[in-house]
Parts: C-alpha cells; sequence; structure tokens
C-alpha cells in the first residue's frame, strides 16, 4: 500500500518561502500570482494491507513526525 502525505502551514502562519516563490515568479514574468504556499509532499510504500490500520499508522507518523502539528496541516491519501 502507498501512503501520500500532503503537509502545509496552517493559515496565518507567515511562509518565507512561499513569498520568495511568490516574489521570483513577479520576476520572472507570470503576474497574477496573488500568494504562494510551500509545503512537503512524502510518499510511503507500507507493507500493510489493511486501510484501517495503514491510516492508523500513518496518522500516529504524522503527528510524531513527518508534521509539526502546531503549524503545520496533513492530509493523507492511501492506494
Amino acid at each position: 500500500m502507498k501512503a501520500k502525505i500532503h503537509v502545509t502551514l496552517k493559515n496565518g502562519v507567515l511562509d518565507p518561502q512561499g513569498k520568495a516563490i511568490e516574489h521570483a515568479l513577479g520576476t520572472l514574468g507570470f503576474d497574477g500570482v496573488d500568494a504562494a504556499r510551500q509545503g512537503k509532499y512524502i510518499e510511503l510504500d507500507l507493507t500493510e494491507t489493511d486501510k484501517a490500520k495503514a491510516q492508523a499508522a500513518v496518522e500516529e507518523m504524522c503527528k510524531k513526525l513527518l508534521a509539526n502539528t502546531v503549524i503545520e496541516n496533513y492530509s493523507i491519501e492511501l492506494e
């Protein structure tokens, strides 16, 4: 089973990398970008075949290591 995890900063948390991306796109001539937010994408190959168990395990991984839940949100997709 494959887990796809998207980690993004919560609304209201300063995102200096997003601002840098927004500015760089403007200097490259890409007008019309009002805001940019930067995040992380993580893929895990799991040996677990039970979807509920895999979901629970990945949730725990996110809470303990993959995301800083004070300032970041995460979403999990299992395939």
